[in-house]
């Protein structure tokens, strides 16, 4: 019987011994300053929020721009990875209103403006350290000794000089937009606040019959939302997509002709009249 040889190599002394080699040698700083006077090439951290503990989906997107910034480095660019934390937001004004028992905007009026804004303050650095410990543990190359911190001041003035040099090039304008709102925040909410705690759930879908308004027959719908049946007032149809007209158990129905061959692929039914989706406007 041949034995297996020892396993001498083991992956995470070497990382580890990688990373010490490299914050003993400021590797990180050489590679900077060695492209110093070269093509800038600009790098924008998105900055993370660290009131939360990092989590795999974290580690992805900071490997992926780590690999860029390497990448471009390698190209020859000076790029200066500039670190950030994003300060604020609903995320950190949920969690000190969990914190200090407050139910609703009113609460927060009532406890004092000035003084949530400081609890907002304290926790938004909470699990700093796990951020910054997971940033080196993966080996992502990044300034964290000067951040950019989003409630500085600085910063805030940073932001105005932007707005304000987009105003003066016309880039800005008034508009409307429809957006998800929050009655009990008192404010809008973004896509990604939206999806937080998506599941994966059946939810029941129903053909309905509706009549058409002089003959006999019927458009044949289907709908995975019927809770919205009851609101109805219009069905639309595709101008270019083909619909037949059929004899089943002595209904005339219209329907789609793809789903006709897929919802009654093994029924009898008598094919009666075909048209594109335009000549059924206005029925």
């Amino acid at each position: 019987m041949i034995e297996s040889p020892p396993q001498k190599y083991n992956p995470i002394k070497v990382e580890k011994n990688i990373l010490k080699f490299w914050d003993d040698n400021k590797i990180f700083q050489k590679s900077i300053d060695q492209r110093n006077g070269c093509k800038p090439y600009v790098f924008l951290e998105g900055p993370p929020t660290a009131n939360g503990m990092p989590h795999p989906g974290h580690i992805l997107t900071r490997v992926i721009k780590d690999l860029i910034c390497r990448y471009e480095t390698m190209k020859g660019h000076y790029i200066l990875r500039k670190a950030g934390w994003d300060t604020h937001g609903l995320p950190v004004e949920i969690e000190v209103e969990k914190q200090l028992g407050l139910e609703d905007k009113q609460g927060v009026d009532e406890y004092g403006i000035k003084k949530f804004n400081d609890e907002c303050k304290k926790c938004v650095f909470k699990y700093e350290n796990a951020w910054v410990d997971m940033t080196k543990r993966i080996g992502f190359w990044l300034d964290m000794e000067n951040p950019y911190i989003t409630l500085k001041n600085e910063y805030i003035e940073s932001v105005w000089w932007s707005l304000k040099q987009a105003w003066d090039k016309k880039l800005l304008y008034k508009g409307h937009k429809v957006v998800p709102y929050c009655p009990r925040c008192g404010t809008a909410l973004s896509a990604h606040e939206i999806s937080q705690g998506y599941k994966s759930v059946k939810e029941p879908s129903i053909f309905v019959k509706f009549k058409l308004k002089d003959e006999d027959a019927y458009f044949l719908a289907w709908t995975t939302t019927p809770w919205t049946l009851i609101s109805n007032v219009a069905l639309a149809v595709h101008p270019d997509e083909f619909y037949v007209k059929i004899k089943y158990n002595n209904q005339i129905l219209i329907l789609a002709e793809e789903r006709a061959s897929t919802l009654l692929k093994d029924q009898n039914y008598k094919l009666l009249d075909g048209f594109k989706g335009k000549e059924l406007e206005y029925k």
